[in-house]
């Protein structure tokens, strides 16, 4: 028999002291069955043949969802070992088809293998990279496993991560399912944050690979990519705007995450000095992994596919300039066919005119007709260049709604959507279309410029078609810079900064630090941190449930309060903010 040391005695004592009941364990495993989550992972770890195993995947689950409940999201093996062999009760262990241990080091060791191999034969099954882990590759050694690799396979293995990642999400969701039913139309915030995983980076273009293959560099600068990894740069003597390896900060992944929030509702406390109890707080509903810089508007897709296939109606959709200049067959038209109102900004290169269509002109995202004033045109562009101010900004960008062309019609099943002249549809004053002459004389007067084809279609016509391709790469749903995009824009993107910091605290979940997730590889990465977001998740609401009124109606906990002093928006670079 092994004999304890003084220290393992203590820590001995210390867990047979510490003891999970049975009714905690219990309501973990069921919500595993209820998510779907159990049910989905079951039949990839499954096997007819060899030795029964000595803990269930249902056993594995709980047991790591146990973890991440006690330690903020953090699950680590050995912990995990710990709880399921000494902490939960002998009934709960038959339960898991586990055998009783005695507390040594050696029984310990025999435990923490059974947990070690069943996990890592669930990562096996989710794994959409061939790589081996933990060890350095030599280059042209890797290269050869990715090029033999079966790319169908591990496309089919990527689907289930997604999947499963999804569900464990879906699961720390599930108390409040019914308040985002009733408070949340479905409105989102993309953006990618980088983390670090536990693992020392290697050069790019150096002879091995690090013993995490499947990370990267993130760069502050550019499109956060590896500059190693970028095209090759501008030709000598010319203004080169690559990134330097001076950049480089973080070895690890960017994790692209959908937040769920209410644009409709500015979230400030009530006059009882309680929450707002149909403003939800901002969660995450999705998310996925990747290279850094890596694919930005697949990676996005991926996201919002799987909160839609799990139910979640779309709604507006926000996200930051790296993903309305990806090409529109990668993110836009997708986003859209999967029913989400595109709602963007743009960089100073993409101002004014982007894209025309049967005379038409697309102006920052918008449908206008051709005779629209040029300082109408070119408002924003002024505005940044220091040629007016926000206050003829605003009026500039009011200004322009006459000249929009009006939908007549939803789109169809094929995203063709038919648009009026806005002469013909009573909103404009036009020459070339007499009969909306002198009906509504406090209506502008469009000044068309003559063309030696004659007039535009788009003029000649009462109406046109206008196909989902036509100015895919800018079109959003909101006009913009008008009083509804900066309220849906700015609270959606406020959203995920505000989440990103919440979950990066370093008192609680920590996600962006690598000591959390303590396996290498893409799919233990991405399952690890499904943990973490998914106990962000429960703190969120958590804390927000707590500043709703109690039976006396006062919250146990006070939600932040409206300071006396300027709004953000105030001091937003370019003016888009209206001054309230």
């Amino acid at each position: 028999m092994t004999v304890l040391s003084p220290a393992g005695h203590f820590a001995a004592a210390q867990r047979g002291h510490i003891r999970i009941a049975d009714t905690d364990v219990i309501a973990v495993a069921e919500r595993l069955h209820v998510c779907g989550l159990l049910d989905f992972l079951q039949p990839l770890v499954a096997r007819d043949t060899g030795r029964p195993r000595l803990l269930t995947l249902e056993g594995l689950l709980t047991g790591m969802q146990l973890c991440a409940d006690r330690h903020d999201g953090a699950v680590l093996l050995d912990r995990t070992t710990d709880l399921l062999q000494y902490r939960i009760s002998p009934g709960m262990r038959t339960r898991f088809h586990m055998p009783e241990r005695p507390e040594t080091d050696r029984a310990f060791e025999a435990s923490y293998a059974c947990t070690r191999r069943l996990f890592h034969t669930l990562l096996k099954a989710l794994d959409p990279s061939p790589l081996p882990k933990n060890r350095q590759l030599d280059r042209a050694e890797a290269g050869h496993i990715m090029q033999n690799a079966d790319a169908t396979a591990l496309a089919e293995q990527a689907t289930r991560l997604q999947r499963a990642t999804g569900l464990l999400i879906e699961n720390s969701l599930a108390p409040a399912r019914h308040l985002l039913a009733a408070h949340w139309e479905g409105s989102l915030a993309l953006d990618a944050t980088p983390v670090r995983t536990f693992a020392r980076g290697t050069r790019t273009t150096g002879p091995v690979t690090a013993t995490d293959p499947d990370a990267g560099w993130y760069v502050r600068d550019g499109d956060h990519r590896d500059p190693d990894e970028a095209p090759p740069g501008p030709k000598r003597g010319t203004k080169n705007t690559r990134p330097t390896r001076r950049s480089k900060y973080l070895f690890g992944y960017d994790a692209t995450l959908a937040i769920a929030r209410n644009p409709g509702r500015d979230g400030a406390p009530t006059a009882n000095g309680h929450a707002d109890p149909a403003q939800l707080p901002a969660v995450v509903v999705g998310f996925t992994l990747d290279k850094p810089g890596h694919s930005p508007g697949p990676n996005a897709v991926d996201v919002l596919a799987d909160v839609r296939h799990r139910g979640h109606r779309p709604g507006y959709l926000a996200g930051d300039r790296a993903y309305n200049n990806t090409s529109p067959e990668a993110f836009q038209l997708p986003a859209r066919a999967l029913g989400y109102k595109l709602v963007f900004d743009y960089r100073s290169d993409q101002l004014g005119i982007q894209a025309g269509h049967s005379g038409a002109f697309q102006v920052e995202g918008t449908w206008y007709c051709p005779a629209i004033p040029q300082p109408l045109i070119d408002a924003t562009a002024d505005l940044n260049a220091g040629r007016i101010d926000a206050e003829t900004w605003t009026r500039r960008i009011a200004a322009r709604a006459p000249f929009r062309l009006m939908p007549k019609q939803h789109p169809d099943t094929e995203g063709h959507q038919r648009f009026m002249c806005p002469a013909s549809a009573g909103k404009l004053q036009c020459p070339i279309k007499p009969k909306s002459l002198g009906t509504r004389p406090h209506i502008p007067l469009a000044d068309p410029e003559p063309t030696p084809a004659g007039p535009h279609t788009v003029c000649r016509q009462h109406s046109i078609t206008i196909e989902p391709e036509a100015g895919a790469q800018h079109h959003q749903d909101l006009d913009y810079g008008t009083p509804d995009w900066q309220r849906v824009y700015f609270r959606l993107r406020n959203s995920v900064e505000s989440f990103n910091g919440f979950a990066k605290d370093s008192a609680y979940e920590a996600i962006e630090q690598a000591g959390r997730r303590r396996i290498r590889g893409i799919a233990a990465q991405t399952f690890l941190l499904a943990y973490q977001l998914a106990h962000a998740n429960q703190r969120k609401l958590a804390r927000w449930l707590d500043t709703l009124p109690t039976a006396d109606g006062r919250p146990r906990r006070r939600p932040t309060r409206r300071r006396p002093t300027k709004p953000l928006g105030t001091w937003t670079p370019t003016g888009h903010l209206t001054p309230a």
